[in-house]
């Protein structure tokens, strides 16, 4: 059996580290460059601009990421603990 608040709070924490480590990029002005290469590899145009850091913002984007994601971990441990029972 998974333990829900568990596998929520990995989940929701894997999430919101990601999007931290993605807000100091852009504070830091490396965002826009990786973004580049990434869609260089993929053989894709890009059309995005990586806009001016915002703290507000980015701290908006971790809580928000953060709270969908324990609500995605407690549903899949949710319904992988009803599957195996």
């Amino acid at each position: 059996m998974l333990d829900k608040n568990k596998v929520g709070l990995a989940l929701g924490g894997f999430a919101a580290f990601m999007h931290l480590v993605w807000s100091v990029l852009v504070a830091l002005g490396l965002a826009q460059p990786l973004v580049d290469f990434i869609t260089y590899l993929h053989m894709v145009s890009n059309p995005y601009t990586i806009s001016e850091f915002n703290l507000s913002l980015a701290i908006g984007l971790i809580v928000i990421t953060g709270v969908v994601g324990y609500v995605f971990g407690w549903i899949f441990s949710y319904i992988c603990n009803w599957a195996h029972s």
